[in-house]
């Protein structure tokens, strides 16, 4: 199996995160479109990280999404407070979220099966929480967002994806609110995409994040 697009559920996921968030938020963007593509991606296992002081819109559009998917959405927060402060904005929106208490590193061992994630780029140890995350033999579809952060600057895909077991099939990086840094990978389990063989020299794209200008670079 591989993940499946349905622009249809898209849609629903994104038009009703919009409804969500209209009393609670009056900018539009990540939120929306983080909803979408989880719901379009027919996402079951959604996984995010999250800290206190954050934002909570891309949280509510992944609860949507999940509802779409009859999926199962759980957000990592790193204490108590944390998680009291999650529970209580989600809430307020009219969802039950499912939280666990940890740092997202540790707690990636009790999560298989991962097919859609989203991480902040500015917890330092994001990556780490990426290159242990356990995904679907389906693939998954990796988020970084607020990208465009300081310890998000040296950050490269192929750091924590391509290690024999996993490969990048696309990536791109959006100037959507602070930044989003999306990758599409497929598993040695699954079929994600189209196979290369070992050896077989491949183009990647750099987008550079302060000019917008793209590069491109053979390997």
């Amino acid at each position: 199996m591989k993940l499946v697009w349905s622009p249809e559920t898209a849609s629903k996921a994104y038009i009703d995160t919009v409804k969500s968030l209209c009393e609670l938020y009056y900018e539009s963007g990540v939120a929306e479109l983080v909803s979408a593509m989880a719901a379009g991606w027919n996402a079951r296992f959604i996984v995010e990280t999250w800290s206190q002081g954050g934002a909570t819109a891309t949280s509510i559009g992944l609860a949507v999404a999940s509802s779409h998917t009859n999926g199962r959405h759980v957000c990592i927060v790193p204490d108590e407070r944390s998680r009291s402060e999650y529970v209580q904005a989600l809430k307020e929106a009219g969802m039950s979220p499912e939280v666990i208490v940890g740092e997202p590193e540790e707690m990636m061992n009790g999560l298989n099966g991962i097919d859609f994630m989203v991480v902040d780029s500015q917890r330092n140890n994001f990556s780490r929480a990426l290159k242990l995350a356990k995904l679907s033999n389906r693939g998954a579809v990796l988020v970084c967002k607020n990208a465009n952060s300081k310890s998000a600057s040296n950050f490269r895909w192929r750091s924590v994806i391509d290690d024999g077991s996993r490969r990048v099939v696309r990536s791109v990086f959006l100037p959507v609110g602070k930044g989003l840094d999306i990758a599409h990978v497929a598993t040695s389990g699954g079929n994600s995409g189209s196979g290369k063989g070992k050896g077989e020299r491949r183009w990647i794209k750099h987008v550079d994040r302060q000019s917008g200008e793209e590069h491109v670079i053979r390997k």
